[in-house]
């Protein structure tokens, strides 16, 4: 690289101008840049780099995070221990489609409505924010969780049912940040980490959090448990009719399955249609039972 004062006549120089354009090809091919601790003040030199994915400008000076706008393919964005103050609009954010980890720690944040402003963050999985000035504000984790839809952590816990559907009171196991819901997930790698070590760490987090979640969510333990219950329910038939085959009857076969085409239609009726009379069916589902009995006699 050039190093010294750049003077008129070298920046006139052919040469010069030769360098300057490879060097802004190579920057559009940059997916991983790591700049942690080394006084920067500035970020205008990413603007180029359209393919970055990976982006670690923690422990600087940096006051402005707008020239990462062309950066639209990052995945992880490490911005803690800086002297941000406030954040861009929400088209800033809608850009970053891919962005799925964010650490703003230790920066200079005290307005609460403008960091709402990640509301825009289309796939935005895990955020920090704590030692920001408006972490201490009352009702920020309440307000940060319910402003972004896809968050699943904030901070050092992963969000619980509790904080997300108002009023509901759940066991000690279930409650917001509960010891079960702890994970540390914004932990430096190790010095000399590569774009692969960046890439395996991005997997592990989002993994780990979803294996929490799946354990200490009592919504997708209910999900899980239904969804296995209907396709137990709608397989089943096929090896009862097999097992007992040779001693059931034509007719009890008919009967069995006009039966089953019952319990289908109540339990599609009443999972997958809002505003459903579930006492009106259940009559109507006990009476075709017995009309279907009669016949049957």
């Amino acid at each position: 690289m050039f190093h010294g004062t750049i003077i008129e006549e070298l920046t006139n120089h052919r040469e010069w101008s030769h360098y300057n354009e490879n060097i802004i090809e190579d920057q559009k091919d940059f997916v991983f840049v790591k700049f942690s601790g080394l006084h920067l003040k500035s970020m205008e030199n990413l603007q180029s780099c359209i393919s970055l994915r990976v982006c670690i400008f923690s422990n600087n000076f940096i006051t402005d995070i707008r020239p990462l706008q062309s950066c639209i393919k990052l995945i992880k964005l490490d911005l803690h221990g800086n002297q941000i103050k406030s954040l861009p609009g929400t088209k800033f954010w809608s850009g970053l489609k891919n962005l799925k980890l964010l650490y703003l720690h230790d920066n200079g944040f005290a307005k609460l409505k403008n960091v709402c402003m990640l509301s825009a963050c289309p796939s935005l999985i895990a955020l920090t924010m704590f030692d920001c000035p408006v972490s201490l504000k009352k009702g920020y984790r309440h307000v940060l969780v319910n402003s972004i839809w896809t968050l699943k952590a904030l901070d050092h816990h992963v969000i619980s049912d509790e904080e997300i559907i108002q009023n509901w009171h759940l066991p000690e196991r279930f409650k917001t940040c509960n010891h079960r819901l702890l994970f540390n997930f914004c932990s430096a790698l190790k010095k000399g980490s590569t774009y692969e070590d960046e890439i395996d760490n991005i997997k592990h987090i989002i993994s780990k959090v979803n294996e929490i979640l799946a354990h200490n969510s009592p919504v997708l333990i209910i999900q899980r448990w239904t969804r296995g219950f209907l396709v137990r329910k709608k397989v089943s038939h096929l090896f009862l009719y097999k097992k007992r085959e040779k001693s059931i009857s034509e007719c009890e076969k008919r009967w069995i399955y006009k039966h089953k085409g019952f319990d289908d239609k109540l339990f599609k009726e009443l999972f997958f249609q809002p505003g459903t009379n579930i006492t009106e069916k259940f009559a109507r589902w006990k009476y075709g039972k017995k009309k279907l009995w009669v016949n049957f006699h």
